[in-house]
């Protein structure tokens, strides 16, 4: 049996691996056709089956699945990493995790409201998506979640290629969905009605009188809040090619959504009170409170599709939508109940499948077919010369990132690309794809590699039957592959900068 199907050898593919050159010097003038406006919406720990075109049978989204009926829907696309910033850093850069400067949540503050504010900050160095399409004349918008550096921080958003940003910088501030401020640029925005408030606490019992979880509330929803920005950009910047780029806190936790939209899932799930001791806030409701986050959402995502419309450039945008890593399992969400991660093994923080296998829609109307689903083997950090590619700057695309164009599989044209290899390191853990092949690892805390699977997941999909002692010549072969997928970190050290050359049982790593 061979490892790769569709390439030569796993030579060939250690060269894709480890070329890194620079970016291509100065962009080159664009092609005379209209050139397409970009929306990416990324959704922050929405699992594979949380979507209704995906399988989801208890969460109503109607417009992603809209989204989907006239597009294309990926059922082998990978996120970044299982966890938020990594995968942010992967999917702006093109990077992946073995070679990606953010590699791992680091953060530079503590809680509370006179803690400073932000993540380790993305590179000065790095170059973004933003800052290329920003060369070619777009405008470029980011509204959301960031995660890669604070506010006085040289991975803040205006540092790294956008025009605007609206929205939280600190992911741990994210944890609550009525903060005192977000950031417009480098000014706080004071929202209207929110005091500060502890996003993790716990009560002993259910309070008797339902009045008394509003002290969990302000009065300004922030994910509203964005969602309004959003959609004032792409009114400002309908006469011009614009990327908004669109990370949506929901659904992570905590449990937060305004009283009209938990009315719509009132008393349709057996719901008991969650009482906050798996961190996060309390709810009376919480599976109704986390299916009425979903369908919020989706409907900001349908307004921005109706608006589009509306402006007469429909046609002009596409729109592609992701999670940034599988569901979470604490702060009152049920996993098990929604099914969130559907066939797969594993959630977020883990790189199984559940963790790192996430929704992926695109739609352009003329261009890209509708109702179309393919199988394509895919990643977030292809979406830096997909865009580049469909925008027509194909030649600017850096030379050194990890990421392949799926612009013919989008387009039905053309001849696509495909991974020999696909890695992902987080921690202590390691994942490598190739083919239809995946190792994983995980070391514990005396540096040491204590759990090595291998698994077929054309056969097993779920990850269930660990291969790796019968199959110690493919064992060999993978781990020769991770060796070769990454270089060390001294930002983020990893059990596997030292590794020995040997395979157990098997032969000496080539």
């Amino acid at each position: 049996m061979k490892l790769f199907p569709y390439k030569a050898s796993i030579a060939a593919a250690a060269v894709i691996l480890t070329a890194a050159c620079q970016i291509s010097p100065g962009p080159e003038e664009l092609k005379e056709e209209p050139r397409p406006n970009i929306i990416y919406i990324y959704a922050d720990d929405l699992g594979y089956n949380e979507v209704g075109s995906y399988g989801q049978a208890k969460i109503r989204t109607p417009n992603l699945d809209r989204l989907a009926a006239e597009g294309i829907r990926f059922t082998q696309h990978y996120s970044g990493s299982a966890v938020c910033a990594p995968s942010r850093s992967v999917l702006l850069t093109g990077k992946h995790t073995g070679h990606a400067y953010i590699r791992n949540n680091k953060e530079l503050g503590g809680w509370g409201p006179e803690e400073p504010e932000g993540q380790w900050p993305l590179a000065a160095e790095e170059v973004t998506l933003a800052e290329i399409l920003k060369q070619h004349g777009y405008a470029t918008g980011a509204m959301g979640k960031w995660g890669l550096g604070g506010p006085d921080a040289h991975g803040r958003p205006n540092l790294q290629g956008f025009d605007h940003f609206y929205g939280y910088l600190c992911q741990r501030v994210a944890h609550n969905y009525y903060p005192t401020h977000l950031w417009r640029n480098n000014e706080k925005d004071m929202l209207a009605g929110n005091e500060y408030f502890d996003a993790h606490q716990r009560i002993e019992t259910p309070f008797q009188d339902r009045a008394d979880y509003e002290r969990f509330k302000g009065t300004t929803y922030a994910p509203d809040a964005i969602a309004t920005e959003a959609l004032q950009f792409i009114r400002d910047h309908a006469e011009e090619p614009f990327f908004l780029y669109y990370p949506t806190i929901v659904p992570h936790v905590a449990l937060q959504v305004p009283n009209d939209s938990l009315a719509e899932y009132e008393g349709i799930f057996e719901d008991p009170p969650y009482l906050g001791d798996q961190s996060y806030l309390p709810h009376p409701e919480p599976r109704a409170a986390y299916a009425a986050m979903i369908t919020r959402m989706d409907r900001n995502v349908g307004h921005i599709l109706d608006l589009i419309v509306e402006l007469d450039i429909d046609n002009d945008t596409i729109v592609m939508f992701s999670s940034d890593n599988g569901p979470t399992w604490v702060g009152g969400s049920d996993l098990e109940f929604f099914d969130g991660n559907g066939p797969f093994r594993g959630r977020k923080q883990q790189l199984f499948e559940g963790g790192i296998r996430v929704p992926m829609i695109a739609r352009w109307p003329g261009h890209i077919g509708a109702g179309k689903v393919t199988d394509h083997l895919s990643a977030q950090w292809d979406v830096l010369p997909t865009v580049l590619e469909l925008v027509g700057a194909a030649e600017t695309i850096p030379t050194n990132i990890d990421g392949i164009s799926f612009a013919p599989t989008l387009l039905a044209e053309g001849s696509q690309a495909t991974h020999d290899v696909m890695y992902w390191e987080l921690g202590r853990q390691q994942a490598v794809r190739a083919g239809n092949w995946k190792l994983y690892r995980s070391g514990n805390a005396d540096g040491e590699i204590d759990t090595v699977e291998l698994f077929n997941l054309y056969d097993d999909p779920s990850e269930t039957t660990n291969l790796a002692a019968e199959r110690l010549d493919l064992l060999n072969e993978m781990l020769a592959l991770a060796q070769r997928s990454r270089t060390p970190s001294a930002l983020f050290p990893s059990v596997f900068d030292s590794e020995t050359d040997v395979v157990p049982g098997g032969e000496p790593l080539q």
